[in-house]
């Protein structure tokens, strides 16, 4: 059983009223881990037009120092668990680690992201990583965006009355955007596969044709 978060954290939870045209939802939790700093999260879903956000915020730690980082792993663990209990999405996605980071500020994130990774497996919950680069290109249209531009591009897709904050909340806002477009993208390929699939000739249908052709040749 996952515990809950004690720390504190910013949350801001949207109303809960139901926006599916189509009956179907595709719900994702994003994470914007961080080694020091706050780690974001944020909620949304889809109907496949629209978007819109269920819940984010950011958690501290509520003691810093390298003594007190197995806490704040826990910490971390706990809160996942905790909305993915309550809001079961259907796919968890994460930003990945940025490779220009120095070696132990990357094993330290490395470290977060295996507990973010623990938890969605604990609910047999698939894991999507994305890079910064990815996630502002999707989002923003430009590898290159400002926090202030995915901030303001957060805020316009997900249709909210205003701008999300920390910046933390945000980019967990916008990974979670990025995979959700990702797998609408995929979604549509793969229906456009089984069409062309469907529409193909089996071998036995173009034996049929050539008898017929055969025959209508000896009339």
């Amino acid at each position: 059983m996952c515990g809950r978060a004690a720390a504190p954290r910013r949350t801001l939870c949207a109303m809960p009223h139901a926006c599916a045209t189509n009956g179907v939802i595709f719900r994702v939790l994003g994470v914007d881990p961080a080694a020091a700093g706050a780690t974001g999260y944020g909620v949304i879903e889809s109907d496949g037009r629209r978007c819109r956000m269920l819940r984010f915020g950011a958690l501290r730690a509520t003691r810093k120092g390298p003594e007190h980082f197995p806490e704040r792993l826990r910490e971390i663990h706990a809160l996942l668990c905790e909305l993915i209990e309550e809001f079961e999405p259907q796919g968890v996605a994460v930003e990945s680690v940025f490779t220009a980071l120095n070696m132990r500020t990357a094993l330290k994130l490395a470290e977060v992201r295996g507990v973010v990774l623990l938890a969605a497996a604990q609910r047999n919950i698939a894991v999507h990583s994305y890079s910064p680069r990815e996630v502002k290109a999707c989002v923003a249209g430009y590898g290159h965006a400002g926090k202030e531009q995915m901030q303001q591009m957060v805020r316009a897709l997900l249709s909210m009355s205003e701008t999300p904050e920390p910046a933390d909340a945000a980019d967990a806002l916008a990974v979670a955007l990025c995979h959700v477009q990702a797998a609408q993208f995929h979604a549509r390929l793969n229906a456009g596969a089984v069409r062309a699939i469907a529409a193909k000739p089996t071998p036995q249908t173009r034996t049929r044709g050539s008898h017929s052709r055969i025959a209508d040749s000896r009339i």
